[in-house]
């Protein structure tokens, strides 16, 4: 990467971990907190909690959209905006209804879809993967760091102290944008970060790229609904006050992410990644069931907790590698924003079907609920086909007319290991899906209509 991309990459990465950092932080804290708030029920405290994400999942593709029309930034500032003002009145009040109207707030500053389309915009193709994985491991911090700062915080400041914290990082973000960011001189279509209407039907139809949407979706209802038993039977059952939950939780997601590694490892190099997909829901689905067995042992809880997030860490880093892999040339945009879609609709009914079923039913309805999911999400990885190894391949054309397009889509898919071939005329760009193992990028060099510089 050249130094403007070097500093675009960095300044989106930590305005996306800020946005997510403040969405998360009331996870591990708010079952307790909440419950001090006028009006709270089991059913409205998980309410509040999942909220964010019917609005995340309903305004992704549209603010997407309109960033087409009046920009980018433009619509990165309105989203933080309404995120700052949805943080300010739930950290004013002390009513559950008014605190649910403030994560729903917080979530219609949708602007995932938009910082992708702004990334795009401002790397070159054949940097495009590294940008998207850089984003992807900030998200994936801002997660860890959570657990661990909104214990701190709360026990510190209280509810009302963590989203004021995470007004002022939603502040810093837009400080961020304005200073940092570089305001690119046009749009670009992007097959690898943006939705395409004319693509949606052929992602929804592709039965396996629905079983990897269900499979997020399924995380992170669960997810949702951990946080729901797991803080109380903490603080109730074990004993440990909600002021230590923070290094609980940190020496958690630190051991169970190097565990996670070699499956990781295993799944890609040795092209396992169905037994250990498999394998890892199967031991989700399990720690999920023996939360309902623990009693007075503190180690035996940590170990269930061990277990839960190894899964769900290995969980998290491959599904949006199976997605990209399985999305056919040039809808990987459209692939990733819904499966975004399903990953925020799970959390939005983690929480209010959790937070029900926990006031009707007590943990075990909680916990039988987190286990079917599982259990369905299992069958559906089970009759899924072995995924395949392939990744995308950008191929900068030069000098194409109309009367090349069928002579040029045929020279491509004659090449060794490309799979799929889509050529966009307007943008000079042909998306390949490729193997790895059989593909030779070197072979490109042998044709006139290539240009210099394409990449994966």
């Amino acid at each position: 990467m050249n130094s403007l991309e070097r500093r675009s990459v960095a300044s989106l990465a930590s305005v996306y971990a800020m946005r997510m950092l403040g969405l998360f932080m009331v996870m591990p804290v708010f079952v307790l907190l909440g419950s001090d708030l006028k009006g709270a029920t089991p059913a409205l405290i998980g309410l509040a909690i999942g909220a964010y994400g019917l609005s995340q999942a309903l305004l992704q593709i549209p603010f997407g959209m309109l960033s087409d029309r009046v920009g980018r930034k433009r619509m990165i500032y309105i989203g933080l905006v309404l995120f700052t003002a949805g943080s300010l009145l739930a950290a004013s009040t002390d009513s559950i209804y008014v605190v649910i109207a403030g994560r729903i707030l917080q979530g219609s500053g949708a602007i995932a879809s938009v910082l992708m389309a702004l990334l795009s915009d401002l790397t070159r193709e054949e940097e495009r993967t590294k940008a998207m994985a850089t984003v992807g491991i900030s998200i994936g911090l801002s997660f860890s760091v959570s657990l661990v700062l909104g214990p701190l915080l709360g026990s510190a400041f209280g509810l009302s102290g963590i989203f004021y914290t995470t007004a002022v990082l939603a502040v810093v973000a837009m400080v961020i944008v304005h200073r940092l960011v570089p305001t690119p001189h046009e749009h670009k279509s992007s097959a690898d970060t943006h939705p395409a209407r004319a693509m949606l039907g052929k992602v929804l139809s592709d039965k396996r790229l629905v079983r990897l949407d269900f499979g997020i979706f399924a995380l992170h209802l669960v997810l949702t609904a951990i946080f729901l038993v797991f803080p109380t039977l903490l603080q109730d059952g074990l004993g440990l006050p909600s002021s230590s939950h923070w290094w609980f939780y940190l020496t958690v997601m630190v051991t169970s992410f190097l565990a996670m590694v070699p499956f990781i490892i295993i799944g890609e190099k040795k092209r396992r990644m169905k037994p250990v997909l498999c394998g890892a829901i199967a031991m989700l689905a399990i720690s999920s069931a023996a939360i309902g067995g623990l009693s007075g042992s503190l180690t035996a809880a940590w170990g269930v907790l061990f277990f839960f997030f190894m899964a769900f860490n290995l969980l998290e880093a491959s599904l949006p590698s199976l997605v990209s892999k399985e999305s056919p040339a040039a809808a990987k945009g459209t692939a990733m924003g819904v499966y975004s879609t399903s990953q925020f609709f799970g959390a939005f009914l983690g929480g209010a079907v959790g937070g029900i079923l926990l006031e009707q039913l007590g943990l075990p309805g909680v916990l039988w609920f987190m286990v079917i999911v599982l259990v369905l999400w299992l069958g559906v990885a089970l009759t899924m086909p072995s995924p395949g190894y392939t990744a995308s391949f950008v191929v900068q054309l030069q000098h194409v007319s109309d009367s090349q397009l069928d002579e040029i889509d045929g020279a491509l898919r004659g090449i060794p290991g490309v799979q799929d071939v889509v050529i966009l005329e307007e943008a000079e760009t042909a998306y390949l899906k490729v193997d790895r193992q059989k593909f030779d990028e070197l072979s490109l060099a042998d044709f006139a209509f290539v240009r210099q510089g394409s990449s994966s």
